[in-house]
């Protein structure tokens, strides 16, 4: 079911809602909601998904001020405290684990009370540099996000007009939020110490946008994190191997609900 929730005077979420029980925040990546649509199935089955569009994507409204992702954080912590959600898992893809991050860092209401981030941007870790999203063509893209890069490249040739226009505008939306300073808060790394809800950091082996090496040092940040890299694949391991991303999450989920995390 897709819903238009007001939030602001100016600010309306386009959101998709299904299954039920425990609240969770799927945010998706750059590549939009489509991106997450699998991970949503599986998760429908156990919680109450709840799948926003990032304003400014899929032709969505972004009201000027939203300029960066801590207010893109903040408009979803509003949300899930007009809704009086408790018991949130946020779940985010690239982009949208840098804003569950965020969210985190910002949640003094106690609310959100586990994370999952998928290959998540948002931090500046020395040595591992965050690629340059924006300088790739569509063979770089496929070459440096996929480790099946002959199966997943794209020829821009062929996808419709209309459908390389709302990329483009997805696009301009992502520089305008992450462009500066490229993908990352600079403050972010050093205040995850505080964040203590059971975090797991998922990783596919063959990203090069963000490398495991970047993910294992993000993973040391929270105050409860840990990282599973998941072999044979790229940036989006929950459509290259969805059987074991899927997997990963369900064991993680079952034994922070049994208590066998601990902490660091």
């Amino acid at each position: 079911m897709i819903t238009e929730h007001p939030l602001y005077d100016d600010l309306s979420l386009t959101l998709s809602e299904a299954g039920a029980g425990r609240p969770a925040l799927i945010l998706h990546g750059g590549g939009g909601p489509t991106t997450v649509a699998g991970l949503v199935q599986h998760l429908r089955r156990t919680t109450r998904t709840i799948t926003p569009v990032h304003p400014g994507w899929d032709g969505t409204h972004r009201p000027p001020w939203l300029t960066g992702m801590d207010d893109l954080a903040l408009a979803y912590l509003h949300y899930l405290h007009h809704l009086r959600l408790r018991d949130v898992l946020v779940v985010g893809s690239s982009l949208g684990g840098w804003t569950a991050a965020e969210m985190a860092v910002r949640d003094t209401a106690g609310i959100i009370t586990g994370l999952v981030l998928i290959d998540a941007v948002g931090v500046h870790v020395p040595g591992e540099p965050i690629r340059d999203f924006f300088a790739l063509d569509a063979r770089g893209v496929a070459e440096y996000a996929w480790h099946d890069s002959q199966r997943f490249y794209v020829d821009p040739a062929g996808i419709p007009a209309d459908e390389l226009a709302r990329r483009q505008a997805d696009m301009a939306t992502m520089r305008a939020l992450a462009g500066d300073p490229y993908m990352h808060d600079p403050k972010l790394l050093r205040r995850l110490r505080h964040v203590d809800v059971p975090t797991l950091l998922l990783w596919g082996e063959s990203d090069r946008i963000v490398t495991p090496a970047y993910g294992a040092v993000y993973a040391d940040a929270f105050g409860n994190g840990r990282l599973e890299v998941i072999p044979e694949a790229g940036h989006l391991p929950h459509i290259e191997q969805p059987a074991a991303t899927f997997a990963a999450i369900d064991d993680h989920l079952l034994e922070a609900s049994t208590g066998s995390i601990t902490a660091r």
